[in-house]
């Protein structure tokens, strides 16, 4: 699994596009026991997990302010990831992945996360197996033209042809 100084580090890019410094907030080396996987040996017993998080949020109020409420806390995200490994029933680790994002996006605020989520040790010869991905608010992300229904060609093909869509 990529270590979490590239988490912490790789936001640079998104920063320059959306135009809005972020600060970046982590937790490293999450591990929890859950039960996941696709095959028969993986759906019977629980297995470790570990997650790591990268979450942007812009100028943390909390810099200002120093108190907790006025940024995402660590020990609240913590929490829910335990629930979170305790009650999901998810095959994949790309959607346990995805669903840790989306609760850093909508409940915590988060305008950008990065989310690793590993299984170490799966085999022998490998030290960890898993996935990493990265999402930002929808409101965050420039709209091509034609979603923005600007009127240009791309945005008229296919108006009118969806019942209640106005052309």
């Amino acid at each position: 699994m990529p270590n979490i100084a590239s988490l912490r580090t790789d936001a640079g890019p998104l920063n320059a596009a959306s135009g809005i410094p972020l600060d970046i907030i982590y937790i490293e080396g999450f591990t929890g026991e859950t039960v996941i996987g696709i095959h028969d040996d993986e759906l019977h017993r629980t297995q470790p997990v570990r997650i790591d998080i990268a979450a942007g949020v812009a100028h943390a109020l909390a810099c200002d302010t120093d108190r907790i409420h006025d940024t995402i806390d660590y020990s609240v995200v913590r929490s829910v990831l335990v629930d979170l490994l305790r009650e999901h029933r998810f095959q994949l680790l790309e959607a346990l992945a995805e669903r840790v994002a989306q609760i850093l996006l909508v409940d915590f605020g988060a305008r950008w996360v990065r989310v690793g989520v590993a299984k170490p040790r799966k085999f022998d010869d490998v030290e960890a197996v898993g996935v990493v991905i990265e999402r930002s608010r929808a409101a965050d992300r420039p709209q091509p033209a034609a979603a923005r229904g600007d009127g240009s060609v791309l945005s008229l093909i296919g108006a009118g042809l969806v019942p209640g869509r106005p052309r």
